[in-house]
């Protein structure tokens, strides 16, 4: 058990929790980019699709819809709007989460019904939020079936296109894609560390003073993790991270986001 904690944190020791099998699941979590060429088992989209279904939804509005994509073609497409992608072509599931606004719309049009808090950024968070986490209840589910996801947020980088390659109706986005498969054990992933909760976990009140302090051991971690990897980065973890943060010529796109997803029907009060 120690060793999951030290894998996570990337630290020499761990305190002494005792772990049933979700917490170890939930620990070993790693973004898998490297697929054996296998199919699922039977049903398992649906056990997926029921787990994700079983997450929390706001208001019980379930305002979010997912996409199944197997074809080949259609996977090749939507790797090359997500940045060329090659994991995306190799898993042998791919979903795309969707906000979905659209059901609720189509609802009201039948009933007669108002239904203009639809054209809110309120609503569109609450689409985001219930699209997410039912998204990573099927990402755990996957991964307690011995399976490994990543997630594709090059899914916002052409959100039209996305849009148009999968019919979407208006009042829908896609906001993230998953592939899902078989690990290649030639090609093993590394559980990646994450910043001590000293620097993310607080204590009745956000203490400003602790924001970067505890990141600095972090920054040792991640350079050690950087090169047990062969990753090339920006710099240390910090000037990595900002890096992806420093202008909009660094968002591959999604700079336009707001634009795109009034085009798509979201009005964004």
């Amino acid at each position: 058990m120690n060793t999951l904690f030290q894998a996570r944190y990337g630290a020499a020791t761990a305190p002494g929790y005792t772990l049933n099998p979700t917490l170890e699941t939930l620990l070993e979590h790693r973004s898998v980019r490297s697929y054996q060429d296998k199919a699922l088992a039977p049903n398992t989209l649906e056990l997926l699709i029921a787990a994700a279904q079983s997450a929390s939804t706001s208001s019980n509005l379930q305002s979010w819809s997912v996409v199944a994509i197997e074809d080949p073609e259609r996977k090749d497409r939507l790797a090359r709007m997500a940045g060329n992608q090659e994991h995306i072509r190799a898993c042998p599931l791919f979903l795309v989460w969707l906000v979905d606004l659209a059901r609720l719309d189509a609802l009201g049009d039948r009933r007669g019904l108002a239904r203009d808090s639809l054209d809110y950024l309120e609503l569109l968070m609450v689409g985001v939020i219930d699209a997410t986490l039912a998204a990573q209840n099927a990402a755990i589910a996957a991964e307690s079936m011995n399976l490994g996801i990543v997630y594709i947020g090059g899914m916002r980088n052409q959100p039209e296109a996305v849009a148009a390659e999968l019919g979407l109706p208006p009042r829908t986005f896609g906001l993230f894609g998953m592939c899902i498969g078989h690990p290649n054990p030639e090609r093993p992933a590394a559980v990646k560390p994450r910043l001590p909760q000293q620097a993310v976990l607080h204590r009745e009140q956000y203490n400003a003073k602790q924001i970067t302090a505890p990141a600095d051991d972090y920054i040792t971690t991640m350079s050690n993790f950087y090169k047990s990897q062969g990753m090339k980065t920006h710099g240390d973890w910090d000037q990595h991270s900002l890096h992806r943060v420093r202008g909009p010529e660094a968002m591959a796109g999604r700079d336009r986001l707001a634009e795109a997803l009034k085009k798509l029907g979201l009005a964004l009060r």
